[in-house]
């Protein structure tokens, strides 16, 4: 017989089993639990309290502080209300107004053309190679330091797109906008050699205009030109015309500095013979000017006593030629029946005086 088989009793097989409990009445659990909460509730004059302290907390969110190096730029659902300085300051709180604080003097640095890796660097061919005036192909990478403006905050933020996701996108177009610009105005000779100065510039000058057409609020700090070369498949013909360049230039230098060094010492030559030119001109004009004065001083003697000049003359004549020949003087009385011989054609001769001695 089975257990269950009892006449429609439920027993056990060892006799009468337990009773199942009865199911609770709910409207009897929900009064229960409306009396014991219902206690403990506040009253309703707390409400406002507790509403109170909430909308305080919430006030107080609004507090924030700007650093020294940040500017807050706010903004109420969504539109530009203003820019504070470093400080503490306070807005409305969210969802109504937001605040957000770009550093302002903070310099950042951009690279156009490559990419630097820890210590390796990486080419990007596609921003290097550009096109230049003369319809060459070079390769250039530019580094770019740039910060936000004073009073640009709200121009960085919102006139650039998605400055969040890439803030250095715009003006890394900007950039090399501006260079493609500029070489495509200079050949490459400039460019690979005297113009680099000039092309650094002028690409700083063009790249901010731009900028500032955007009203990007971006102040460009530093430009420079880390490498201008040809394309590597060309590099060794560019070399040897470098090369040849530089010989030429060396050359040029060599021949200045001969220049340079014989030209003043031909100037110096040329104003000395002008100065003993001059010297000997003024010399040989007062000799020829006191021949002339003495001359008529002369002159004016023999007018007044003809045979007296004429004497005085010839006496000064002899006296300024004889001391510069040979004399030869001959005694009157010692050639008396004698043939007198004097060998003259010799280069000296002998002097005799009056007594007949030769010396």
């Amino acid at each position: 017989m089975a257990w269950n088989d009892n006449g429609g009793k439920n027993q056990g097989p060892w006799g009468q089993g337990p009773t199942p409990p009865e199911p609770p009445d709910m409207d009897e659990v929900i009064r229960l639990a409306k009396e014991r909460f219902g206690k403990n509730m506040p009253g309703k004059k707390f409400i406002p309290i507790l509403l109170g302290i909430g909308f305080i907390i919430w006030m107080a969110t609004g507090i924030y502080v700007v650093g020294a190096d940040e500017n807050g730029v706010v903004v109420r659902w969504g539109r530009y209300v203003e820019t504070t300085q470093p400080g503490p300051h306070f807005h409305l709180p969210f969802p109504i107004e937001m605040v957000y604080r770009p550093k302002v003097t903070q310099v950042q640095r951009i690279e156009i053309g490559y990419r630097t890796r820890g210590r390796s660097t990486i080419d990007v061919p596609a921003e290097s190679l550009m096109l230049t005036g003369d319809e060459n192909i070079i390769d250039i990478d530019i580094s770019i330091q740039y910060q936000i403006k004073p009073d640009g905050a709200a121009n960085y933020l919102f006139n650039i797109r998605n400055p969040s996701q890439d803030p250095h996108q715009a003006v890394r177009n900007a950039g090399e906008s501006a260079i493609r610009q500029v070489i495509g105005r200079n050949t490459i000779d400039t460019a690979l050699t005297t113009g680099k100065d000039k092309i650094q510039a002028m690409t700083k000058q063009t790249m901010q205009a731009i900028l500032d057409s955007y009203q990007s609020g971006v102040q460009i700090i530093a430009l420079q030109l880390q490498q201008v070369a040809p394309p590597q498949e060309v590099i060794h013909a560019f070399k040897d015309v470098a090369s040849a360049r530089e010989d030429r230039e060396r050359a040029v230098n060599e021949a200045e500095g001969y220049a340079n060094d014989i030209l003043p010492k031909a100037k110096g030559e040329a104003a000395r013979q002008v100065q003993e030119a001059e010297a000997y001109k003024t010399a040989k004009v007062s000799r020829a000017e006191g021949d002339v004065h003495r001359f008529l001083a002369v002159l004016k003697e023999y007018n007044k006593a003809k045979e007296a000049t004429k004497t005085r003359l010839y006496l000064e004549t002899m006296e300024e030629v004889l001391p510069r020949v040979n004399k030869v003087l001959v005694d009157p009385k010692a050639t008396n029946g004698v043939l007198p011989y004097l060998p003259l054609s010799g280069r000296s001769m002998p002097k005799i005086d009056q007594g007949g001695t030769g010396q």
